[in-house]
């Protein structure tokens, strides 16, 4: 008996000993990704005022350290840190976090050069380090990033030629070096990037010529390349990229059907006849030699490693007997824990799961093209369903409200919106919404149907979404409206003796009236290309005076977007500016007739001047009609208005008219007419 237990008993140590092994190298692992957070944060702020929530006494992804997210695994997939205010320099120790997938360090002041261990992180997509104080060279090793599908590196102060191995990064779709200091040719090589679809390579000191291979990439768009020293001629196909071709303020470009541009002579086309730097078709064989790809390799080196080969075959043998060990101990553990441990596993898991499910909305970030990928349970094609002009990137958005600087912030709502006044590229104003995804609805395809119910709406009395962005790293939804410079309906009530240029003449006030009115008939309607759609939440902040003191609804069909919770915490300010219908308090749904009520209630402001309504009682007109006024205005009108108001605000919701009959009713109104 003592023979057979003994083995046991050693069979028994050895799997103790192998799960303390498995163990020890998981807090080992969670160790190293906490070290390496923390020399990044010592080095981005070493004066710890901004990453105040990264501490060592934690794990990263438990801990809620800003800015970093965990994939399934527990591992930090995701360091968003752009626009923060960073004025330090990137740790090499960043180069240790492997399963970073993105890296956003944008809109900072961060100084120094690129770490050349980046080139480590493999799984790496996107790279943002652009805006920042970088200065040195383009690290060559990037070339070796397989997976890299954006680099920005744009506006700093980053200085040499761009390395030729870049071409090698096939994955690569946006690429953007403008405002640096880089010089040197543009390398053939980019030429090689078939997947490329946004370049971006202006205010520079580039030279020689626009490389033949470039106008040949299939999927290039956006290819600008003004304000270096180029010259010689350019291909002729990178006509088909019109406006989005830019060229202008280099030394002495030519080509034949380019208007600003003198034609080409024979040396021009001499020029363009000969070899371009760095050929195309670049593998990792045939790198230049003055590519360093490996660590210099000199007489001792090359004999060391020589002499070592022997015990590399050893070690490779000794690995694979003890990896065969391993497997049998694994499955043993395996077995043991399926009949022991079963439910514990599924919990520890869980600790860890972060639901990533492949969003149909999940690319809407930096890059310049829709994911036409199609959400297989519902059927959506996005590209489809919803025009290509209302997709904008998170750059355009960034950029247009300068990060979402607090100079911009129009208004904010509670802790789920915000909203910015921003200015496009081409100097169009727009107000950005700015909203938490966790604010917005669970269900993907619920909110891509509400999505494309916003871009339904047309009429003169609606605020126009323009577009739509949906960034992942932040975890933000953003909608860009047109901007409306004169403000809300809401400022030009309770007017005091200093403020009378915003008291609203008669005819303006009637005016507004008519145009609330028919704003909201439209979305009631039941129209060719929209469905009917309530409001839920008209107020005085909800209508916007345009420059000829036009009203606009804004917020119209947000709802659609919105989780329920988020939206009825919507409700509790209506509810106490006396917007909310009574009746939603005992059935807890809207109807058309909801919105009939808070309009009218606008009316009542809108005839008082006043946001609070407390003249109702005396029954008298003038005691109801702003002051402000001096009298000035039609008592039979004013009549007209206030009885229309009391109909819409009835406490019984069948007492109240359709906003079809109300226009009809305004419609005998005529605010031009003498008083």
């Amino acid at each position: 008996m003592a023979l057979v237990s003994h083995p046991f008993l050693h069979l028994l140590l050895l799997l103790f000993l192998f799960d303390s092994y498995l163990l020890r190298q998981k807090l080992v692992h969670g160790n190293e990704e906490l070290t390496a957070l923390m020399e990044l944060k010592a080095s981005l702020d070493p004066e710890n005022r901004i990453l105040t929530t990264w501490a060592g006494d934690g794990e990263a992804c438990r801990r809620g350290f800003e800015g970093v997210a965990c994939d399934e695994k527990g591992k930090v997939s995701n360091i968003s840190l752009q626009g923060k205010g960073l004025s330090g320099c990137i740790s090499p120790a960043v180069a240790r976090l492997k399963s970073l997938t993105g890296l956003y360090f944008h809109f900072n002041n961060i100084s120094g050069e690129i770490p050349r261990g980046i080139a480590n992180l493999t799984e790496l997509s996107e790279l943002y380090l652009n805006v920042n104080n970088l200065s040195g060279s383009i690290p060559e090793e990037i070339g070796d990033m397989d997976g890299l599908q954006v680099l920005q590196l744009s506006n700093n102060k980053l200085s040499g030629s761009i390395p030729p191995k870049l071409g090698l990064l096939k994955k690569l779709n946006m690429l953007d070096l403008q405002s640096n200091h880089l010089s040197g040719a543009i390398p053939a090589t980019l030429g090689d990037l078939i997947g490329l679809t946004w370049l971006d390579l202006s205010f520079n000191q580039l030279f020689g010529s626009i490389p033949v291979k470039l106008s040949q990439l299939p999927q290039l768009t956006v290819l600008y390349v003004q304000n270096n020293s180029l010259s010689g001629s350019i291909p002729p196909e990178l006509k088909r990229l019109g406006e989005n071709f830019k060229y202008g303020s280099n030394t002495d470009l030519c080509g034949t059907g380019f208007t600003d541009l003198r034609i080409c002579t024979s040396a021009d086309l001499l020029n363009a006849s000969r070899p371009e730097p760095f050929s195309a078709g670049l593998t990792p064989q045939d790198i230049p030699h003055f590519v360093n790809i490996s660590s210099h390799c000199n007489t001792t080196h090359c004999s060391s490693s020589s002499k070592s080969a022997n015990l590399a075959v050893f070690i490779t043998i000794t690995v694979v007997v003890f990896g065969i060990m391993i497997s049998g101990l694994m499955a043993f553990v395996w077995y043991r824990r399926r009949k022991q441990k079963n439910g514990l596993l599924s919990t520890d898991l869980a600790k860890f799961s972060y639901q990533r499910s492949a969003s149909p909305l999940i690319s809407l970030e930096y890059s310049n093209r829709w994911d036409p990928m199609t959400d297989q349970s519902s059927g959506i094609s996005l590209s489809q369903e919803i025009s290509q002009n209302y997709k904008f990137n998170l750059e355009e958005v960034e950029c247009a409200t300068q990060y979402f600087s607090e100079v911009n912030l129009l208004g904010r709502k509670g802790s789920f919106a915000a909203t910015y006044k921003g200015i496009l590229r081409d100097g169009t104003k727009v107000a950005v919404k700015r909203i938490s995804k966790t604010s917005c609805k669970s269900d993907e395809v619920e909110f891509l149907k509400g999505l494309k119910i916003l871009t339904l709406l047309r009429h003169e009395n609606l605020i126009r979404l323009k577009g739509f962005c949906y960034s992942r790293a932040r975890g933000e939804c953003f909608l860009i409206y047109d901007f409306v410079a004169n403000g809300s309906l809401s400022q030009y009530l309770d007017v005091k003796g200093d403020e009378i240029q915003k008291v609203l003449e008669w005819p303006t006030r009637v005016s507004i009236i008519r145009g609330i009115a028919k704003g909201i008939e439209y979305l009631h309607s039941n129209r060719t290309n929209k469905p009917p759609l309530f409001h839920q939440n008209l107020s005085a902040t909800k209508v916007l005076i345009d420059h000829q003191s036009n009203p606009l609804l804004s917020g119209s069909g947000i709802h659609k977007l919105l989780a329920d919770d988020v939206v009825f915490s919507t409700l509790k300010t209506s509810a106490a500016m006396g917007y909310l219908a009574p009746e939603y308090a005992t059935v807890g749904r809207f109807t058309e007739k909801s919105d009939v009520y808070a309009f009218g209630v606008i009316v009542f402001q809108i005839l008082t001047g006043k946001t609070r309504i407390t003249h109702l009682e005396s029954g008298k007109l003038e005691d109801l009609i702003d002051e402000n006024l001096q009298g000035n205005y039609p008592k039979p009108e004013a009549a007209k208005l206030a009885g229309v108001a009391l109909l819409c605000t009835s406490e019984v919701p069948d007492q109240r008219p359709t906003m079809e009959a109300v226009l009809q009713e305004l419609s005998s109104i005529n605010s031009s007419s003498s008083y």
